[in-house]
């Protein structure tokens, strides 16, 4: 099995924390060299930081690297201090990255007012979310750390707040699990765009965001899970963990290798080939992995 590499992942959620240990054997066993794990507001700046440092194997087997960032779906809930914690959990990490960030309209529009995932939140309107958005990016640039990006329903403001930023990380940055429209692709490639691909796409009500990635340069393309969410269907999924209290699928973050034989198949490449061409685009992104 060639190394892989997960671009995107949230390995705090609770779906995945009573299952730790198996998905770290499961990982290492499945040949996942690194994975990055995005918080999303600050309480688990403290708790990505600790979870990157105590399950990373000490023989480089796994590394699992931390990303900080403020969600659109978490701006409203942001304290004063937001942007100087984001800025000391950076500066304590020079590995990790910004993220996830981004912008979301779906969750200003879109949503059903009775849906959970956002009761007791305060919606931050776009023009907040944008302000917060581009203060993230704007740090990011500064310290060459790549930013990861999510941009529901928003990709076209999302190319705005790119375009008009100062300047952009020279590292380059993600926009996980894209899914924004084909024409969209090379502007956000001029500008240092990778783009990662989820088994979400494969749905068939998805066929136009998976035809995109066969039109994403190659040497752009990274692969993601978004575990604990956005499970392969069931014929597809190799490494059940059950669901959530409320039916959903646990997505096990080994499931990487289906979304990579995905790609493969839609790329029509050997996976040997998609897969040293993604461990050079990751490293390219994120930065070589620790020698121990």
């Amino acid at each position: 099995m060639p190394a892989l590499y997960d671009a995107h992942l949230h390995f705090q959620f609770d779906a995945l924390v009573p299952h730790h240990t198996t998905v770290v054997a499961d990982l290492i066993r499945t040949g996942v060299r690194a994975v990055v794990v995005n918080a999303t507001n600050e309480d688990e700046f403290p708790l990505v930081a600790s979870l990157c440092a105590q399950l990373s194997t000490p023989s480089s087997q796994l590394q699992l690297l931390p990303s900080y960032g403020i969600h659109p779906w978490d701006c409203g809930q942001r304290t004063p201090h937001w942007l100087r914690l984001l800025r000391a959990a950076l500066l304590a990490d020079p590995r990790a990255g910004v993220g996830e960030i981004g912008l979301d309209r779906w969750i200003i529009d879109g949503v059903r007012a009775d849906d959970p995932r956002i009761a007791g939140l305060r919606v931050a309107p776009l023009a907040e979310q944008v302000e917060v958005f581009a203060a993230q990016l704007d740090l990011a640039a500064e310290l060459n750390r790549p930013a990861s990006i999510h941009a529901t329903q928003a990709y076209g403001a999302a190319l705005d707040v790119l375009r008009a930023a100062p300047s952009l990380p020279a590292c380059g940055f993600l926009l996980h699990g894209y899914g924004g429209p084909a024409e969209m692709i090379k502007s956000f490639a001029d500008l240092g765009a990778y783009f990662s691909f989820n088994v979400e796409w494969l749905a068939p009500r998805h066929a136009a965001r998976l035809e995109n990635f066969r039109a994403i340069p190659v040497d752009r393309l990274l692969v993601e899970t978004d575990a604990p969410v956005k499970a392969p269907a069931p014929e597809r999924n190799r490494f059940p963990l059950g669901e959530t209290p409320d039916g959903t699928t646990i997505n096990h973050p080994a499931n990487i290798v289906v979304a990579y034989e995905a790609l493969a198949e839609l790329r029509r490449l050997p996976l040997a080939s998609l897969a040293a061409q993604v461990a050079t685009n990751f490293t390219r992104v994120f930065g070589p992995l620790s020698p121990n």
